[in-house]
């Protein structure tokens, strides 16, 4: 073949792996909501950064008339780029080839660029949206799932590991998004689920929709599957970007800084009055955080799961924290299973990319009822503590009003290495609350009393002035400071640049055994 005509062949190809499945399943794409692999992939990555790997890569198989549908690329667009500058590598399903469907050939190239991004450290970023395993293929597209599975747990706290879950998404492909760091799923577009709406029909009886068993409310409100709701392809593919932009490349690099213009000493005067006067009246902790951090920004992370307890991103001094926050508005802030889960996985991933952490603590215990004790509200719970206790990275609690019982213990204490505890002057440290206090200790004394509902009032104001306050702990130590609320911002900032250079470690060991 002459050079002329080689040079013809490759045109050729790169036009059919660029036209994906044709124009005709590409409008239905847009039809449904949906951009194409290729114009996900613009989006989301620095305009003309973009470098295509394996763009000719076709099937193997020959069964089923697979032989009639080699489209070079194979429903699979790989490759890295830009967000910002910084290198990233990128995988994207296309939909209109094959439906997506996972080759033996797709699997390959997908685990090509993730060892690329493991040797030269940088997030993975995987765009989904595929029927599943090619059918047609059997037991090869399944190995090839493991094979992704694999990288996925071995990439673990080593570089950032991000899905969007843009279309369909079933079966064992939901495995490797959930090994991933974070998910995003498109509402109206996006479904994930193990076993389909038609086989729990036949299995159980059970009458359901897709939308309702794996759409991305039920992920982001109901299961805690998914991070983040988006309402187009577009909201996501920009999401990504906002969330990478407080991210390390890798677990060996430093966040990177955002210069802010914000006063380091800048006061909040509006947090002076936050906290209520009555203790079981709610406050909403967004608006401390909103308060204290840069500019004002926080980027909360699954924000419509567990409310009860608030974690997300923001900055300091430019420098990239993770927040961990009980809720007051929401269920009084108290800690139940699935905010317990939510807390620990996301202490677990600021500790591995040297994320510094905030916790604002306002707890007032653990949630109580058979549900949660059957649930299994103890292993739940111990998540969190191991997930506080385990962290090496700069760690600084403010505890602006209750911290009572196991849950002050759990919520980044003192005794858990957290490396500066301050309280507000409302704070309240104490084993229950004093009206609890008041019932399991004067109980007889109350009930004996002439007058035993004015008794009861006296002693839990006795039992606040001498228990439930900010100063027997910070007599012993377990506190550092208690401080002014509007000068949260300050102190917080003047201890992070203390601990900027904080060298802590765990005991050698294979790894620690969370209770899962």
């Amino acid at each position: 073949m002459s050079l002329d005509k080689r040079v013809a062949e490759l045109r050729r190809r790169q036009a059919a792996a660029l036209a994906g499945g044709g124009a005709q399943r590409t409008q239905r794409q847009h039809e449904q909501g949906k951009l194409s692999a290729r114009e996900r992939i613009e989006l989301l990555l620095d305009e003309g950064s973009f470098e295509e790997t394996d763009q000719l890569v076709t099937h193997r198989g020959t069964d089923f008339g697979l032989d009639r549908l080699r489209i070079p690329g194979d429903g699979l667009v790989t490759g890295h780029g830009r967000i910002a500058g910084r290198l990233v590598f990128v995988f994207a399903q296309d939909f209109t080839v094959l439906g997506g469907s996972l080759s033996e050939t797709n699997a390959n190239k997908i685990c090509k660029i993730m060892d690329a991004a493991l040797r030269v450290g940088a997030p993975v970023i995987g765009l989904n949206d595929s029927g599943g395993a090619r059918t047609q293929e059997g037991v090869l597209s399944l190995a090839g799932y493991a094979e992704i599975f694999l990288r996925n747990t071995l990439a673990s706290g080593v570089v950032p590991q991000i899905s969007a879950i843009m279309g369909p998404c079933a079966g064992g492909a939901v495995y490797s998004p959930a090994i991933t760091d974070f998910i995003f799923m498109v509402e109206g577009t996006a479904h994930m689920f193990v076993t389909g709406p038609d086989v729990i029909k036949t299995v159980t009886h059970e009458e359901v929709t897709k939308e309702e068993l794996g759409g991305a409310r039920t992920h982001n409100q109901i299961s805690g599957v998914a991070h983040f709701l988006t309402h187009n392809d577009t909201e996501c593919l920009q999401a990504i970007r906002e969330l990478l932009a407080f991210l390390p490349s890798n677990n060996l690099d430093d966040p990177p800084l955002r210069p802010t213009a914000d006063p380091a000493d800048r006061l909040a005067p509006a947090l002076d009055s936050i906290v209520p006067a009555a203790s079981h009246l709610p406050y909403d902790m967004r608006d401390v955080i909103h308060a204290v951090v840069d500019d004002g920004y926080f980027f909360e992370v699954q924000e419509h799961f567990a409310a009860n307890l608030v974690v997300g991103f923001g900055r300091l001094d430019g420098a990239s924290v993770g927040i961990v926050a009980n809720q007051p508005a929401h269920l009084a802030g108290v800690l139940d299973i699935d905010a317990s889960v939510k807390g620990a996985r996301f202490v677990r991933f600021c500790d591995a990319f040297n994320i510094p952490l905030v916790t604002f603590e306002d707890v007032p215990g653990f949630l109580p009822g058979t549900r949660q004790e059957f649930g299994g509200i103890i292993r739940h719970g111990a998540k969190l503590l191991y997930a506080f206790a385990e962290a090496t990275v700069p760690k600084i609690t403010v505890v602006t009003r209750k911290a009572y019982g196991g849950a002050y213990c759990v919520m980044s204490s003192k005794h858990i290495r957290t490396d500066v505890n301050y309280a507000w002057p409302t704070a309240e440290l104490a084993v229950m609350g004093p009206e609890g206090a008041v019932n399991v200790v004067y109980r007889r004394e109350i009930e004996q009393a002439a007058d035993p509902a004015a008794l009861r009032q006296a002693k839990v104001e006795e039992f606040r002035d001498r228990v439930a306050n900010p100063f027997l702990a910070l007599e012993r130590g377990y506190l550092d400071a208690v401080i002014q609320p509007a000068e949260t911002r300050r102190r917080l900032i003047g201890s992070l640049r203390m601990l900027r250079n904080k060298r802590a470690s765990n005991p050698p060991k294979k790894h620690g055994n969370i209770p899962l």
